[in-house]
């Protein structure tokens, strides 16, 4: 065998050994962990399989499509809030990296987060004994915003969500030890945890983020209630509600006035592929779309986005309509800022929450207006509001030249 012909052969084996050799992640469950403020730990689980992932909350799945992996590094993209999880695979069961969103106005440094493999539990994988109870209904305030906590607590875990007049704060999941409590989420918006004590009928906590952190103090009240959220948002008297945009993906104008709207029940609903409780609201009403749109019903999404540059919100919404199978319109409406939505929509009295949704009867009158989004985190309520929205929609496309009426405030 000639020279040529060894350094040849080596550096062929040399390639191959560095392949094989390449560690790849395991399939299965892990358990991580994010660097947020003041030191704190919020932890997270998924679950892993080849170009697979799920983020776990609760009784949540969340779907993360395309894995892959370029040499040691890991990439898990989170598409539907234009981010990516981007680790180093330092072995089959570890991996270190940050949490990253893309295309920012300035550059995003990223949260930095650990993770190790087989590990299901969130907080402690054996937990002390709870002797006190989360369970039931809580009257809360984090920061300076009102909010309605509702919990289901066994043994020591812990499950359930904050309410707030512009929607909930989805999935949370955690437990109880002792007389303190923790609570965790990340579902490829951004990681929150938040921790505290109770004694008797009083918590107090912190808010945990990757910004900062906010007090939180709450007091157990089995009728604790939020504003009606079909008052907050009225329709102004004598003004007509219609609005032009353009289309999000071929940029044709598109009017409340345009023919296809014409004597058919409408729901307008004002978002942004950003806003998580929009997103949940997107998983409700693409089916149901699809389910009813022979019935005589449209539905118009006005779409508020990061930026105000159509290519970039065509590419984001592309991914909206892709993930929830979306059938009808999305229109573009401007950059995301609840003052501009405002200020396009005057016949609103205000735009308080990304997502509003406007039931339009087929005269082409708003016959009510919901602010915010009651998701699937919220159990009891999410149901309620499903059945009213279908009671609503279906007293709605009964109407025929006449009036529709269904009521525009009070439940």
């Amino acid at each position: 065998m000639n020279y040529i012909t060894r350094v040849t052969l080596s550096a062929l084996l040399l390639a191959g050994f560095s392949t094989q050799a390449q560690p790849k992640p395991q399939d299965g469950f892990w358990r991580g962990t994010f660097a947020v403020a003041n030191g704190n730990e919020a932890p997270f689980n998924f679950e892993l399989k080849g170009p697979t992932a799920w983020l776990l909350n609760g009784s949540e799945r969340f779907e993360l499509k395309g894995v892959t992996q370029k040499g040691d590094s890991l990439f898990l993209p989170v598409d539907i809030y234009d981010a990516v999880l981007k680790a180093k695979i330092e072995n089959g069961k570890a991996l270190s990296g940050i949490f990253k969103r893309l295309n920012t106005a300035t550059p995003d440094p990223g949260i930095p987060f650990r993770a190790e493999f087989g590990q299901r539990y969130r907080f402690t994988e054996k937990p002390a004994a709870a002797s006190v109870s989360l369970q039931g209904k809580w009257d809360v305030t984090i920061g300076k915003t009102g909010t309605v906590g509702v919990f289901s607590q066994t043994g020591s875990k812990i499950t359930g969500t904050f309410l707030t007049t512009t929607g909930d704060y989805r999935y949370l999941e955690g437990s109880v030890e002792g007389d303190e409590f923790a609570l965790s989420a990340f579902s490829g918006s951004s990681p929150s945890l938040i921790k505290g004590k109770i004694s008797g009928n009083e918590l107090t906590a912190e808010w945990i983020t990757a910004r900062g952190v906010q007090p939180v103090k709450g007091t157990r009240n089995a009728q604790a209630a939020l504003p009606d959220a079909y008052t907050l948002t009225k329709s102004k008297d004598g003004v007509p509600f219609n609005f032009t945009f353009p289309d999000a993906f071929t940029g044709k104008p598109v009017s409340l006035n345009d023919p296809k709207y014409k004597g058919k029940v409408v729901v307008v609903t004002i978002l942004g592929s950003w806003c998580p409780n929009c997103l949940d609201e997107t998983a409700f009403l693409a089916p149901w779309f699809r389910a009813n749109r022979r019935r005589g019903v449209e539905i118009i999404g006005l779409a508020f986005e990061r930026k105000n540059d159509p290519a970039f919100a065509k590419t984001r919404l592309e991914a909206l309509k892709k993930r929830f199978g979306v059938e009808y319109d999305l229109l573009f409406a401007g950059q995301a800022d609840k003052q501009y939505a405002s200020s396009v929509l005057p016949a609103l009295s205000e735009v308080l929450s990304f997502p509003t949704t406007i039931y339009i009867n087929r005269q082409g009158e708003v016959t009510k207006i919901h602010t915010g989004y009651t998701g699937p985190a919220t159990g009891a309520y999410y149901e309620e509001f499903v059945k009213e929205f279908n009671a609503d929609l279906d007293q709605l496309l009964k109407e025929g030249p006449a009036k529709a009426s269904i009521r525009t405030s009070g439940k």
